[in-house]
């Protein structure tokens, strides 16, 4: 694999993480938001730190769409979960979470399972035709 497409999935990570923490804070800013009392999400939409949030989810988004064009899902997915450690950080270390030790530990298993499926193929092989593309293919061949 490319350092480009390292850096793709290292995008994936940081812009994730990065956006959900942002979104967190905001939301603890703006309070509780209910069914019965549902026009208070636009209220959260002033937040500066939901718009952060939901700007680094675009870049999220693009960086995810990019991995998905040349990889498998089965393979971007695991790979990008390693971004569970960083969300545990910045939990703890900029939120001011408690993260407990099972959190710890079930970040360490995630990380394990990250490694097998790693190891794996990331290249997707072109989607085969479907039979009736085929045949007008020979066709007009």
């Amino acid at each position: 694999m490319s350092f480009k497409r390292y850096l793709v999935l290292l995008a994936v990570i940081i812009f994730g993480a990065f956006g959900d923490c942002s979104l967190s804070r905001g939301m603890k800013q703006v309070g509780e938001i209910s069914l019965t009392h549902w026009q208070k999400m636009f209220v959260a939409l002033t937040n500066p730190w939901v718009v952060v949030g939901i700007l680094l989810l675009f870049g999220f988004f693009a960086s995810y769409l990019t991995s998905l064009s040349w990889a498998d899902l089965t393979y971007v997915l695991p790979a990008t979960a390693v971004g569970y450690i960083l969300i545990a950080l910045l939990a703890k270390f900029f939120l001011h979470e408690q993260v407990s030790v099972v959190r710890w530990i079930g970040i360490a298993l995630i990380v394990v399972g990250v490694g097998f499926v790693a190891t794996g193929s990331h290249t997707t092989q072109p989607p085969e035709k479907p039979a009736a593309e085929k045949a007008v293919a020979e066709v007009r061949g």
